[in-house]
């Protein structure tokens, strides 16, 4: 037997134990390749190492909430129908975003979900996956974020090349049946840098474009030019993230309606229904829906006395758009938006906040209402234009 080419059992155990060590090590090394946090750090005056400027943060959020109450005085629609498109191929299992790129997608879009229809509570999502080269529906167009969440959730399996002009037409061949008033839009992340498509994309853009489709784009990797021009062509946004929280951002922004474009619509009045709701006992159970689900509860359409399981929808046999009052006036603040705050700072008089009673300090940021002449702190500046969306204050006066 040949000694040499057979190693004693502790010397494979030593050999084993020691790759392993270096795989830890090299696992943990790549963990926090990309982890500049001590970039965060800052020195003050005498030299000792602080976290971030808390005072920048503030203005940057106070700079956000500008941006958003000047952006508020822009005509925008109030009934929206938008695809979002989620790219799952093989660019999305990589891992410079822990843990992995369609993870961090993925919890983006259960945010944007949520502040979709919290600021959009008239309009209708779906989404579609791109995969293997083909595209596919996760879920069709409906009101209800925890359904499109957990669809989402359930969905994650990466892999193959991702098809931009397959996902574009399948977005957009849904959305040409939605009702000609309704903005109709598609809001793409995409993940990769190419594009496997089975013909010219440009023409699926040309085709967008005559169906009034306004597609966005929100890069994970680098600037990609068909994609710079899908969204100039079509009147879109297109943004490329540089981190995580920037990722958040970008996809956030597009919960905010965007601005109608010149001769878009031409109607002025909507014809809407205000169904009744039905009792849930079980005895109640009917066929409701286009796919006669039998279900108890529900809404009947005053129209035509059709069942429907959620609010708001299009009935499904008559056509008829179907509400209720505090849809409605949850969309009350676009068209009339709280009027944007004055800051004050030390020139001002007023002792404490008029929202939240907090007493005010040397130095700290106020805002003034120009209507009222009530003064608030930036908590309560920064919670009445993108949550409350009116001064309490002034509508106590009114009262």
């Amino acid at each position: 037997m040949d000694l040499a080419n057979n190693p004693e059992p502790d010397e494979a155990d030593e050999e084993v134990g020691a790759q392993e060590q270096q795989a830890e090590q090299l696992a943990y090394e790549r963990e926090y390749e990309d982890d500049y946090s001590w970039e965060q750090l800052q020195e003050d005056d005498q030299g000792n190492l602080r976290g971030p400027d808390s005072a920048a943060e503030r203005r940057a959020r106070r700079t956000r909430t500008l941006n958003a109450a000047h952006a508020a005085r822009v005509q925008r629609g109030l009934i929206r129908y938008l695809q979002v498109v989620v790219d799952l191929s093989r660019a999305a299992a990589a891992t410079d975003m822990r843990p992995l790129r369609a993870a961090v997608m993925a919890g983006c879009l259960a945010r944007f979900i949520r502040a979709f229809f919290d600021e959009n509570p008239l309009s209708q999502l779906g989404l579609v996956a791109m995969r293997e080269g083909t595209a596919r529906v996760l879920s069709p167009l409906a009101s209800s974020p925890e359904a499109h969440i957990a669809r989402l959730k359930s969905s994650l399996d990466t892999g193959g090349d991702a098809s931009l002009q397959n996902a574009l037409d399948l977005a957009v061949g849904g959305l040409r049946s939605v009702p000609p008033y309704a903005q109709r839009e598609v809001l793409i992340l995409f993940a990769g840098l190419s594009s496997c498509d089975p013909g010219d994309i440009m023409a699926s853009v040309q085709a967008a474009r005559a169906a009034r489709v306004q597609v966005s784009v929100v890069g994970l990797s680098a600037e990609v030019y068909v994609c710079r021009e899908m969204t100039r062509v079509t009147g879109g946004r297109y943004g490329v993230a540089l981190g995580e929280s920037h990722l958040s951002d970008l996809v956030l922004e597009h919960a905010v309606p965007p601005p109608m474009a010149p001769g878009s619509s031409n109607y002025s009045l909507v014809r809407m229904g205000f169904p009744r709701r039905e009792p849930q006992a079980p005895g109640a159970a009917v066929f409701t829906g286009p796919e006669a689900v039998l279900l108890s509860g529900g809404y009947t359409c005053p129209q035509c006395a059709a069942r429907v399981a959620e609010l708001p929808s299009q009935c499904h046999v008559c056509g008829l758009t179907l509400v209720s009052a505090p849809h409605l006036s949850r969309s009350y603040h676009h068209l009339f938006p709280a009027p944007v705050f004055v800051e004050t700072g030390a020139e001002d008089e007023a002792k404490r906040c008029a929202g939240c009673g907090h007493d005010f300090a040397s130095g700290d940021l106020t805002f003034q209402c120009p209507e009222c002449r009530q003064t608030y702190c930036l908590d309560c500046d920064a919670y009445i234009h993108e949550v409350l969306h009116n001064c309490p204050t002034c509508e106590l006066t009114c009262r």
